[in-house]
């Protein structure tokens, strides 16, 4: 009857002492956001984190997740199952995605990135291009360009949406990433801006996956 009871107890108390250990993880939060793909971004400090809609931690705080502006406000989001992560490379901001599990499902490659929209992302994806060998150094010489693109869940590109724009890729030149001109007006319609500085209207297939 006594190992009863010792067990019984044991049963109830830890459960609920776990319980408050957890929550107490997560304590001095500076900020939380509303919840979006049924995942809510946490603050704390310049590290970022996402709980799920039953407090749980479902990605843990790390300092590489992009925020987004929103209502006057600033905070990641989750939108088709993905998020905005950066990663810096020799002094420039590249972007990629992560799941919902804290995956790099799109290695930041880009450079710069909105979130998702109907499995879609607008991007702006380099283009190294081979210009030969410098003789007298004894190295390859190359140029970049980038180019607004559509991307799906995967990071394939879809469609482009402007042509190839010429780019030293330096941190003198890069103070900060170049924006995203195009958007997206419908669920399938975007407006680019061209160079004779007006707007276009590209339509495009809807992507299911």
């Amino acid at each position: 009857m006594k190992n009863l009871i010792v067990l019984l107890l044991a049963i109830i108390i830890f459960p609920f002492y776990g319980a408050s250990q957890a929550l107490e993880a997560l304590d001095n939060i500076d900020y939380i956001s509303p919840f979006n793909d049924g995942l809510a971004a946490i603050k704390k400090g310049n590290e970022w984190a996402f709980i799920d809609v039953n407090g749980n931690v479902a990605i843990d705080f790390r300092d590489d997740i992009m925020t987004t502006n929103i209502d006057y406000e600033s905070y990641p989001v989750f939108k088709n199952g993905r998020c905005i992560i950066t990663q810096e490379k020799d002094d420039i901001i590249y972007f990629g995605f992560i799941d919902a599990l804290g995956n790099t499902i799109i290695k930041p490659q880009f450079l710069n990135a909105t979130n998702f929209n109907n499995n879609r992302a607008i991007v702006l994806k380099l283009v190294k291009e081979s210009l030969g060998k410098n003789t007298l150094l004894g190295k390859p010489v190359v140029s970049y360009k980038y180019a607004e693109a559509i991307i799906n869940t995967e990071g394939n590109v879809t469609n482009y949406l402007s042509e190839p724009n010429p780019i030293t890729l330096s941190k003198d030149f890069i103070l900060e990433p170049p924006k995203i001109i195009s958007k997206l007006i419908s669920e399938t319609v975007y407006a680019t801006w061209t160079k004779d500085k007006k707007w276009a209207i590209k339509q495009i297939e809807t992507i299911k996956n």
